[in-house]
């Protein structure tokens, strides 16, 4: 495959990014919702014992509990995350980098939307947390679509920079 056929037009990045990241929107808010209705209050809903558990949590901090009470500042940090992500996403040349950075948009827009949402004050809301795997702390679509996109991110410019050489 040569690289012309691999490159992406601007408005192709876009529309890809748009696409993966309004997906991943609507997941994220549609099992925060969920698991609203059916986890609140609830005692764990064990999927495979207690090594993958599905249970709410409400989190005032960023992803898998970090920086718990700084809610604001993470919210004008997405913020600030999906202004630029809106800016670089036409830069982006290939198809796994375009879907990269979709995840990371969608996921930024998902916990953004929690935060807005869910909010007393000023982007001061919790963001859904529903599944609890045992060996890290409890997480959301929204956080996994954030990690997935930078591992994504990572791995082509890895694998660009193995064929340049």
């Amino acid at each position: 495959m040569t690289s012309s056929k691999r490159s992406l037009d601007s408005g192709a990045a876009y529309r890809i990014s748009v696409i993966v990241g309004l997906v991943t929107l609507v997941i994220d808010q549609l099992t925060k919702n969920w698991a609203r209705d059916n986890l609140a209050g609830e005692p764990p809903f064990e999927v495979i014992g207690t090594w993958l558990q599905f249970t709410y949590a409400k989190n005032p901090g960023a992803a898998f509990s970090l920086f718990t009470g700084s809610g604001r500042t993470i919210g004008v940090i997405a913020i600030g995350v999906v202004v630029f992500l809106l800016i670089v996403i036409g830069k982006s040349t290939r198809r796994s980098e375009a879907i990269g950075l979709g995840l990371i948009l969608g996921g930024a827009l998902g916990n953004l939307t929690d935060r807005i949402a869910r909010a007393d004050g000023f982007l001061d809301g919790s963001v859904v947390d529903w599944i609890d795997w045992w060996f890290i702390p409890t997480f959301n679509i929204a956080d996994a679509a954030l990690n997935v996109g930078v591992a994504i991110l990572l791995l082509s410019t890895l694998s660009t920079a193995v064929a340049r050489d």
